[in-house]
């Protein structure tokens, strides 16, 4: 069915974007996983407001510290800034249903949250 669509997509638009169809075509392999997830959960993944507030908050906390000493202090930086800024956020219902349909699919691989 997806690809019904982005061929209706395509036939619409194609001329007009060529582009957006040719990088479809070939990221397709990497898009057809993404159906398999329940309409609430792709929500949950194409929203990009968690991403955008998460990138605020990281840009926020790195602007202080220019220059690292090495790699490591940068990353551990970042890990910190990102456990921080996680209980700045609200959380949703959608995200909580997608979140256990994350632990079912992934299992140990996504360990869900400590609240």
């Amino acid at each position: 069915m997806a690809l019904a669509h982005f061929e209706q997509f395509e036939a619409e638009w194609g001329k007009r974007y060529p582009a957006i169809g040719a990088t479809r075509r070939r990221a397709w392999e990497h898009v057809v996983p993404f159906f398999a997830f329940a309409s609430g959960v792709r929500r949950m993944i194409y929203t990009t407001n968690a991403v955008e507030a998460l990138h605020r908050s990281l840009r926020r906390d790195h602007q202080d510290a220019r220059q690292f000493p090495n790699d490591d202090a940068a990353l551990k930086m970042l890990y910190l800034a990102i456990k921080n800024a996680g209980p700045r956020w609200g959380r949703s219902v959608e995200w909580t249903v997608a979140m256990s349909k994350f632990a079912l699919q992934f299992g140990k691989r996504f360990p869900g949250t400590t609240r």
